[in-house]
């Protein structure tokens, strides 16, 4: 019956409100009368029904007027009753004006019971076919228990009572006062009472309504929930209510920067200016994961001009776009300006440089997936590699007050193409800020360096959240490789605050925290969905396979090629201390890769950085694809040829018998 009319057309179901009104009011009525009289008033007068029509449709229009038939019985609440009260007061009141009109017989506690009657047949049969409804939906609404009995979880705990997915039945609170409390008719206990006593409670979600907290505490919180088989969610962070990208009853899955539990530093706010307010800002790879939050963080400090250069359409039209609908600067202002285009293409780079004056330049373009750039050699050198050397020379050229490269620690002691294109761009701008003095160029010369970033593209996340959600297995390389990772707006800020402190040519390295196992977090990111690894002869859920390590990658990232870091004003970014090449060598080093671009011998290209003082230490044999398939079709013709030669002198044999 009930799914019924839950499955009737909304002005139906109005309808059908309305004419239970219709029928209650005058029952209403009537039963007052008979309370009062001890059952001795069956019949109606024709004064009395008169009344009693008058009062009903008086009553019934105030009831449109005030909304009550827009509630939507799931989900009414205090509102709801109020309009009630309301609408039963005036109801009473139009029954004792009317009667007094009409002359009719009224007797003094009449309007008093009318009035409590109507209150109950109205209100109370919307509240109780309310429970009704949810009542039927125990057996598939999830027992959910709220981590936080403050302001935030009260809230979520109301919007959590009229939901059709969750049932809340616990509040989880570390405040000792708080313990034993009872909110919205739902009680509140200590994480140790809850951790004892959850099975019991046949909870299968935790939901941290803790806006405010640091990540360090959530960390803390979610690791002592962690080995429960429940689901954890999250409602959004502090800064995504406040800025309105979120709401407070929107339910999360617990993000993954609260596992690594990092609190943010805030930024600097000279820092984030210097180099942008006011200025012509160009981000090179401003499609990408860092470029596009490159650009965001930017717009945010104010540029005259913010110049957006990618490769891929798709993605320069999506931060575009992005951009502009977050009106930060007014479309009418001209100040964003997308090129389509290549750091590759030398003449459209300084014609950007040239029209729009560039002042400052964040170089984040680069490819930099490991084993694709291992499968595509060639291309992976020349856009990392002779992509910033077009960068940096036309920056100097132009007079660009500031260049920034965005680099990786894969930098360091590479043992992956992808690395040794990055160092190779490091020393470019190292020795382009040491010809500084002989060009009078005025550019000074940044290098950042940091580790993965959370989410990115090709990160490995998504890929374990997608992995996750299709069943498994979760797949990691190595049971013992290592990463450092932050949150990409975190990076993009000390990207700008380390940008700012440069002076030419130093290496500034981020502060990415503590390293994470890959296959702990894994474990944890399949913990928090309430699943279990299966393991042996274990029954869980997900499977963690492990691959082995894929071309080009390493078990353990570094960020520092010496051993003495400096300190600098920021407390999370350092300065390392890098050994320089002298500019005739990277000149030498680097006509000759581009001499063997020409060629595509891989294999030399490659014995070339092996020599080359870049610490560059391939774990492997040449994965370039089209380089192992051209090398594959020369043995196959080889051998067809000698096949050929075989074949003549036996005929020739075959001749001379």
């Amino acid at each position: 019956m009930l799914k019924k009319l839950g499955s009737m057309p909304r002005n139906y179901k109005r309808m059908l409100l309305l004419a239970s009104d219709a029928l209650a009011i005058p029952f209403a009525y009537w039963l007052a009368f008979n309370l009062r009289l001890d059952f001795q008033h069956f019949a109606l007068h024709d004064g009395e029904w008169l009344v009693v029509i008058l009062t009903t449709a008086a009553t019934m229009l105030v009831f449109i007027r005030t909304g009550l038939y827009r509630a939507v019985i799931r989900y009414i609440g205090i509102h709801a009753g109020l309009t009630v009260f309301k609408g039963a007061l005036a109801s009473a009141i139009f029954m004792t004006c009317l009667s007094f009109l009409f002359q009719v017989w009224l007797p003094r506690s009449v309007p008093f019971i009318y009035f409590v009657l109507v209150l109950l047949l109205v209100g109370g049969g919307r509240f109780l076919l309310r429970h009704w409804m949810f009542a039927s939906q125990t057996s598939i609404r999830r027992r959910v228990a709220v981590y936080g009995a403050g302001a935030a979880g009260s809230r979520v705990m109301l919007s959590l009572i009229n939901s059709q997915d969750y049932r809340p039945v616990l509040f989880i609170d570390d405040d000792p006062e708080r313990a034993g409390r009872v909110i919205s008719g739902v009680e509140v206990v200590s994480r140790e009472w809850f951790l004892g006593q959850y099975q019991k409670m046949g909870i299968k979600d935790v939901l941290l309504a803790m806006p405010g907290v640091s990540r360090s505490r959530r960390r803390e919180i979610i690791e002592s929930l962690s080995h429960l088989p429940v689901r954890v969610h999250s409602i959004p962070d502090l800064g995504d209510l406040m800025s309105g990208r979120a709401r407070l009853e929107e339910i999360r899955d617990v993000q993954i920067e609260d596992l690594l539990g990092r609190d943010e530093v805030a930024p600097n706010k000279a820092l984030m200016h210097a180099n942008i307010r006011d200025k012509v800002v160009l981000v090179t790879g401003a499609g990408g994961s860092i470029g596009a939050e490159l650009c965001r963080q930017i717009l945010k400090q104010k540029p005259r001009k913010l110049v957006l250069l990618d490769l891929s359409e798709y993605s320069l039209y999506r931060i575009h776009r992005e951009l502009e609908e977050s009106g930060a600067i007014p479309a009418s202002e001209r100040a964003l300006v997308p090129v389509l285009g290549s750091v590759l293409d030398r003449k459209l780079l300084g014609a950007v440089l040239r029209s729009f004056r560039v002042q400052t330049i964040y170089h984040a373009a680069a490819y930099k997936h490991v084993p694709m750039v291992e499968h595509n050699l060639v291309a992976g050198l020349r856009n990392n590699l002779f992509g910033t050397v077009n960068v940096a020379g036309l920056a100097s050229e132009s007079g660009v007050e500031a260049c920034i490269l965005i680099s990786t620690d894969k930098a360091v002691r590479p043992t992956s193409i992808m690395g040794a294109s990055k160092r190779l761009a490091e020393m470019v701008f190292q020795i382009q800020h040491s010809l500084k003095n002989n060009s009078k160029s005025r550019t000074r010369f940044g290098i950042v360096r940091f580790g993965n970033v959370l989410g990115s593209s090709g990160s490995v996340i998504p890929l374990f959240q997608e992995q996750i959600a299709k069943g498994g297995p979760v797949t990691v390389t190595h049971a013992d490789m290592v990463r450092y990772f932050m949150t990409i707006p975190e990076a993009a800020q000390l990207v700008i605050q380390a940008g700012a402190m440069a002076q030419g040519g130093e290496v500034f390295v981020l502060d990415m925290g503590e390293p994470v196992k890959i296959a702990a977090m894994a474990r944890k990111m399949i913990a928090l969905t309430g699943l279990s690894v299966k393991e042996g002869d274990n029954e869980g859920d997900i499977e963690i396979a492990y691959s082995g390590l894929r071309p080009g990658e390493k078990l353990y990232e570094e960020l520092l090629i010496g051993e003495n870091d400096m300190p600098t004003s920021h407390p999370r970014v350092m300065q390392a201390q890098e050994i320089m090449i002298e500019a005739a060598e990277l000149n030498g080093l680097l006509d000759e890769l581009q001499a063997l671009f020409e060629t595509g011998d891989c294999e030399a290209i490659r014995d070339l950085l092996m020599r080359a003082p870049l610490g560059y230490a391939p774990q492997g044999k040449v994965e370039d694809l089209l380089w192992e398939s051209n090398l594959a079709g020369a043995t196959d013709r080889s051998a067809e040829s000698r096949q050929g030669r075989v074949v003549a002198l036996d005929s020739r044999k075959e001749v001379v018998n």
